[in-house]
C-alpha cells in the first residue's frame, strides 16, 4: 500500500503527504481518514487487517458497512461536536463488524481534517483493537454478578434453613387438622368448604417453603427414575397450568416430544414444578394470542454449553421451553434468576422466587440451564437433565383401603406436642394402636422393655437424641426395627446415615394422612 489512494478512483484522498502516509503504515494502530459522508478515503494497513477487507474493497466504502446501527447513533453526536467545535475527541468506544462477521470493540480518535483553506473535509483518527479488554471486563462483570447471586442464595439458604423446621411444624396444623376435621364432617355440612380453604391455604404455604428449600439445595428427596412423558403430562395436568389455559384463552401450549426419550434421575414433583414455572414465566410475556412450545429430545454433550465453563460429559435430555412473546430486555435477562426479582403486576400472583426455583433444582439435579431471548422473537430456556437408562418407574393410584391399618401398634415420637397429636390421630383414625412419646430418651427407655411395629421418627428433635441417635439406641434393642423418618427438611447426612441402617422410608412435613398412611403401610408391609 503506497499512502496514495488517489490512484483508485472511488474516494477523494482528505491528505496525500507520502512520506506522512509511510509512517502511519509502520504504525500498529489502525488509522482511517473519512470523509464527511463517512466514506473511507485511506485506511492503513493495520486497520485493513482489523476489518478483514482489503484495500482495495474499502476505498469508497461507507463506514456503516462494518459498523452497527447502535454504534453509528452513538458516533453520529460525536462526529457531529468534532465537526462544530474543531475540537478532537479520544476514547470513543464501539462495536464493529469484520467481513467474516466477528464482531470487535474498538476504542478510537476523531480529528477534524480541514482542507488548505480551512474548510472542514473529513474526519480522521487512531482506532485500537480492545476487544480483549471489553470482554476480559465482561466476563470480570459477569463473575461479579455470579457471585452477587451466589451470595443472595447463600442468604435465602440459610435463611431457609433457619425457619424451615419450625414452619413446616407450624403449617402441619393448617394442613392436618383441617382434613382429620373433613373425615367426621357430612358432605352437605356448611363448613367442610370453609375448613377445605383453610387447609389449601395451608398447603399453599407449605409449597413456598419447599420453594425456599428448593432454592437452598434442601428440596430435593429420594431420587426415583422418571419418564419424561409423565412429567410433562403431570405439569400440564397441574392446577397452575389449568388455571393458565381458563384465564388466557388464546394461549395454546404446545407440546413436542421426541420418540424413545431416555429418564432422568430424581424428583418428579420438583422437576414437574420447575416445568410449570417455565410455562408460567413465559406466559407472562404473552399479551391476547401466542404459544409457548415444549420440547424434548435426547442428547450428548462433551462441550460446555451457554453460561458454563464446563459440563459433565455424557447423555442427557434436553427440554426446551419457547415462547412467541416480545422477548426479555437484556437487563430484566441478566437478573431472571435471581431472588425475588421480578416484574409482574402487584396482586397478579407470584412471588419472585419462580426461576430461582428452577435455577435450584436443575442444579440439584446436576443439570444445567441456559437461556435466550431477543426482541419480537420470544424467549427460549432449556434444561439439560442427566438421563439414565433404568426403567422409569410406574405410578399406580391409591385408596383408603390400601393403607389401612390391622390394628399394628405404632410409636410416634416428635418432640412438637401438635406434630405428635396430629400423627396420633391420623394413624389411629387408620386403624393402627399408636403410643407417642416427646423425646427420643422416653422412646429408648420404652423399647428396652416393650416392642413395637413400626416407629415413626422426628428427624429434628431439640435438646436431646435426633432421630438418627434414637434408631441406634432402639436397635440395641430390637436389631431390625422397623421404622421410618419424617423432617421439614429432605435428605441430610443424618437421613442418609438412617439409610445405612435399615430406614428406606422418608416423608417430608406437613405431610397429609394419604402420605403418611402410604409411607406407614408400605414400610410394614416390605
Amino acid at each position: 500500500m503506497t499512502g496514495n489512494c488517489k490512484s483508485n478512483g472511488r474516494g477523494t484522498a482528505v491528505s496525500g503527504d507520502t512520506q506522512e502516509r509511510r509512517i502511519l503504515e509502520e504504525i500498529e494502530d489502525g488509522y482511517y481518514e473519512v470523509d464527511l459522508d463517512g466514506n473511507i478515503v485511506f485506511l492503513n494497513e493495520p486497520m485493513c487487517r482489523m476489518l478483514g477487507y482489503g484495500q482495495d474493497e474499502l476505498l469508497g466504502m461507507s463506514s456503516r458497512v462494518f459498523v452497527g446501527k447502535a454504534s453509528a447513533q452513538r458516533a453520529y453526536p460525536v462526529f457531529e461536536r468534532v465537526l462544530r467545535t474543531g475540537r478532537p475527541h479520544k476514547g470513543f468506544r464501539w462495536e464493529i463488524t469484520r467481513k467474516d462477521g466477528e464482531r470487535l470493540y474498538v476504542e478510537t480518535s476523531i480529528s477534524l481534517i480541514r482542507g488548505h483553506d480551512g474548510t472542514p473535509k473529513g474526519f480522521r483518527g487512531i482506532c485500537r483493537d480492545i476487544t480483549h479488554r471489553v470482554r476480559a471486563e465482561e466476563e470480570r462483570r459477569r463473575l461479579e454478578s455470579r457471585l452477587h447471586l451466589a451470595r443472595k442464595m447463600q442468604a435465602i439458604s440459610t435463611f431457609a434453613g433457619g425457619v424451615a423446621h419450625d414452619l413446616n411444624n407450624v403449617l402441619s396444623g393448617l394442613v392436618s387438622y383441617p382434613e382429620l376435621i373433613l373425615m367426621d364432617l357430612p358432605a352437605d355440612n356448611p363448613l367442610r368448604k370453609p375448613i377445605s380453604t383453610i387447609r389449601r391455604s395451608g398447603e399453599k404455604a407449605a409449597a413456598i417453603v419447599q420453594d425456599l428449600l428448593a432454592i437452598a439445595g434442601k428440596g430435593i428427596p429420594t431420587r426415583e427414575t422418571i419418564a419424561i412423558p409423565s412429567l410433562v403430562t403431570g405439569a400440564m395436568a397441574s392446577p397452575e397450568i389449568g388455571r393458565l389455559k381458563s384465564e388466557h384463552p388464546g394461549l395454546d401450549i404446545t407440546v413436542e416430544l421426541e420418540e424413545e426419550l431416555l429418564p432422568v434421575k430424581g424428583s418428579l414433583t420438583h422437576l414437574q414444578k420447575a416445568l410449570v414455572n417455565l410455562v408460567l414465566n413465559a406466559s407472562e410475556s404473552i399479551r391476547g394470542t401466542g404459544t409457548i412450545a415444549i420440547c424434548a429430545r435426547n442428547t450428548y454433550l462433551d462441550l460446555p454449553v451457554r453460561g458454563y465453563e464446563t459440563v459433565v460429559e455424557g447423555e442427557y435430555v434436553e427440554m426446551r421451553v419457547s415462547d412467541s412473546g416480545p422477548g426479555i430486555s437484556s437487563e430484566d435477562f441478566e437478573r431472571i434468576f435471581e431472588p425475588f426479582y421480578t416484574k409482574k403486576v402487584m396482586g397478579r400472583g407470584g412471588t419472585g422466587l419462580e426461576m430461582t426455583v428452577v435455577m435450584g433444582i436443575v442444579q440439584d439435579h446436576d443439570g444445567y440451564i441456559t437461556g435466550e431471548s431477543s426482541e419480537d422473537r420470544g424467549t427460549v430456556f432449556t434444561l439439560f437433565l442427566p438421563a439414565c437408562r433404568e426403567a422409569a418407574e410406574r405410578e399406580n393410584g391409591q385408596d383408603l383401603r390400601d393403607y389401612l391399618g390391622r390394628g399394628e401398634q405404632i410409636v410416634v415420637v416428635d418432640d412438637v406436642d401438635m406434630q405428635r397429636e396430629i400423627a396420633t390421630h391420623i394413624l389411629t383414625r387408620l386403624g393402627y394402636s399408636v403410643l407417642s412419646f416427646s423425646s427420643g430418651e422416653e422412646a429408648v427407655e420404652y423399647m428396652k422393655h416393650h416392642a413395637a411395629h413400626l416407629m415413626v421418627l422426628d428427624m429434628i428433635m431439640e435438646p436431646g437424641m435426633d432421630g438418627l441417635d434414637t434408631y441406634r439406641e432402639v436397635l440395641k434393642h430390637h436389631p431390625g426395627q422397623r421404622a421410618i423418618v419424617v423432617s421439614g427438611f429432605s435428605e441430610t447426612d443424618r437421613v442418609r446415615e438412617l439409610k445405612k441402617l435399615g430406614v428406606e422410608t422418608f416423608i417430608k412435613k406437613p405431610y397429609l394422612a394419604e402420605r403418611l398412611g402410604l409411607a406407614v403401610r408400605s414400610e410394614l408391609d416390605r
